[in-house]
């Protein structure tokens, strides 16, 4: 498939089939996945594959976690953010409620549980870096990433980045025995989608470059 169609297709899928995914079509992903670029090759970037059961056991503890700590997701800014930021979160918002409406479902709950569940993928791939790197290493993970849910296309399977997990790294750590020395940066969900969801109907628009892109000649 061609590069550029695959970047304009993909979306972030929130309602998978069970149907389980080979396991030798995993490990072609996360082979594509590793040849993304890093600082001076470090390839820093470590992942863990839960699938089948285990997958099934670990969102019934983040699950758990979160109805406990009622953590949910957010942008995770430090800052108030810009009109111009907020009002993407919120045309987000206002582009999924109708989809969610027809499903008798709450925005905040589906977000929040349905990341805990990895929205019902069959796997979940967990992003991990050794914390003797510094936090600019997050960005060779965030590359990786990228290559990833574009390979996963390319094979047919679609993603869906999670960070609300990483609210509940230690719960993740021990369901997974991950080291201490491990920060966990990210996951992703990947599965074959549920066309028939109407959340799936859903898709976020993007600005125009214009609007984020300064000239200087």
């Amino acid at each position: 498939m061609d590069l550029l169609k695959i970047i304009e297709e993909r979306r972030s899928i929130r309602a998978f089939k069970s149907d389980p995914v080979p396991e030798d079509l995993v490990r072609q992903i996360l082979a594509a996945a590793a040849q993304a670029p890093s600082a001076i090759n470090l390839q820093p970037w470590e992942f863990v594959v839960v699938a089948g059961e285990e997958r099934r056991r670990l969102s019934r503890r983040l699950l758990k976690a979160y109805r406990e700590k009622n953590i949910s997701c957010s942008p995770g800014n430090v800052k108030p953010l810009a009109a111009t930021f907020t009002s993407r979160g919120v045309q987000s918002f206002e582009g999924m409620k109708p989809y969610l409406d027809e499903m008798g479902l709450d925005f905040n709950r589906f977000i929040n549980e349905g990341s805990c569940n990895f929205y019902g993928a069959p796997v979940a791939v967990i992003l991990c870096l050794d914390n003797a790197f510094s936090k600019a290493r997050y960005v060779d993970v965030g590359i990786a990433l990228g290559y990833l849910v574009l390979a996963a296309h390319h094979f047919g399977l679609h993603t869906c980045p999670i960070g609300l997990i990483t609210a509940y790294e230690e719960d993740v750590k021990e369901a997974l025995d991950i080291p201490q020395n491990k920060d966990v940066v990210i996951s992703a969900a990947l599965g074959y989608p549920d066309w028939e969801s109407p959340v799936n109907r859903f898709r976020s628009s993007k600005e125009a470059p214009q609007t984020f892109v300064r000239w200087i000649e």
